[in-house]
């Protein structure tokens, strides 16, 4: 079996392709049945977190006799029409956010999103938007990469802090560490205070998980980031992750995405669904860590993980 290729780009005539593919009335994929090319083309968003995944898929395709190639698109807007098209075959993608995008896509920009924190829902919704574009969703495994808080361990620990409701009922104030849409977003600073009852005074536009955001929190200058339960790094900074146990944000968990046509088969779904039962939010991170800290590279430690779990 030949080695998986990595492309560092998209072509533009992968871009001009994508904007005359099948219009949505046209697509076979609807109807036809599910397709079983042996040689797949697999898409990354360009991430860490999604190299890793589609590393994993590659794998997990390639022990099941598929023949695959890595695809590096990191524009949801070129990468999602080449998957309707056929020109990709498979990505890694996150619930809520992809059912929203494909929503707003298909309803406008101020369509009432989709996505909310009960998986069921966002699934259904997500399968029900995907299916006319010739789009299957496998489902869903246990990992979740979804907007989270953190805050220092010492200061948890002073306040004997788990939960964001334990937060909001110490009554602290609390500066926060985020992007500038948190002041607006339901998720963030609104949704905080909704949900939780947590005092936020302020937030410190540092961005979302950046560096100088967790710094921030780790010198005591704000008391919490806003940041993912993936993130790699917040140990260095000495921070800890306060539960979100009233389930305020959206159910991204991790789910692949296939062109039915190409590669809706039972083939790839029992290929990709192995990693489902194995694959935690806190194996996720781990990963990262192993990229993001330790500089090996994606495709290694996605074929060392997979070993570990007898799974290649």
């Amino acid at each position: 079996m030949r080695p998986r290729l990595l492309l560092a780009a998209v072509a533009l005539t992968l871009a001009t392709a994508c904007a005359t593919g099948p219009s949505l009335e046209k697509q076979g994929a609807v109807t036809a049945p599910p397709g079983d090319s042996k040689h797949l083309t697999i898409g990354s968003a360009g991430f860490t977190e999604s190299d890793l995944l589609a590393q994993m898929y590659a794998l997990l395709l390639d022990k099941a006799g598929y023949r695959t190639k890595i695809l590096s698109v990191t524009n949801r807007e070129i990468y999602e029409p080449a998957l309707e098209s056929g020109q990709i075959d498979v990505v890694p993608e996150y619930a809520a956010t992809f059912a929203d995008w494909l929503n707003a896509k298909a309803h406008g920009a101020d369509a009432e999103p989709v996505g909310s924190p009960d998986l069921n829902r966002t699934m259904t919704a997500l399968r029900a938007l995907a299916t006319p574009r010739g789009l299957t969703v496998l489902d869903p495994g246990r990992a979740v990469d979804q907007n989270a808080f953190a805050v220092a361990e010492s200061y948890a620990r002073q306040h004997r802090l788990r939960t964001l409701s334990d937060l909001g009922a110490a009554k602290l104030p609390v500066r926060l560490a985020a992007g500038d849409e948190c002041v607006q977003r339901p998720y963030c600073e609104p949704g905080l205070k909704k949900t939780y009852g947590i005092d936020v005074t302020a937030v410190d536009p540092k961005g979302v998980g950046t560096t100088q955001a967790k710094q921030a929190v780790q010198s005591g200058q704000d008391q919490m980031v806003l940041t993912t339960t993936t993130d790699a790094t917040l140990g260095e900074f000495g921070l800890v992750l306060l539960a979100d146990d009233k389930h305020l944000q959206n159910a991204d968990y991790i789910v692949p995405v296939v062109n039915r046509s190409r590669a809706g088969s039972t083939g790839v779904t029992g290929a990709l669904g192995r990693l489902n039962t194995v694959l935690t939010t806190a194996d996720l991170a781990s990963l990262n860590e192993q990229v993001d800290s330790w500089r090996r590279l994606p495709e290694d430690v996605a074929k060392d993980y997979l070993k570990s779990k007898h799974l290649i």
